[in-house]
């Protein structure tokens, strides 16, 4: 019985981890560096930052190979915005 609830509980909790990535407010860096090491932690690969709207944009990918648009303010390197893309 506790065999079945152990494996129950790795069942439901594996799809949580799929959803990992960062939030706004997660402070990754303000250099390509720190910011990529940050963002791969959260389950986010980068593929690119790019400078738009007086932010930094990191183009990432999860592990559905879903892309993302990461907002990182370069004064404080948090994440202002998250946008996901099909």
């Amino acid at each position: 019985m506790k065999r079945i609830a152990i494996l129950t509980a790795i069942a439901l909790a594996a799809p949580l981890s799929a959803f990992a990535m960062p939030a706004v407010g997660d402070v990754v860096g303000t250099n390509p560096k720190d910011a990529t090491a940050a963002l791969e932690k959260a389950g986010c690969s980068v593929r690119a930052f790019e400078a738009e709207g007086g932010m930094i944009e990191a183009k990432c990918t999860d592990q559905s190979n879903k892309m993302w648009e990461i907002y990182i303010d370069p004064a404080s390197g948090a994440v202002k915005k998250i946008s996901g893309k099909d």
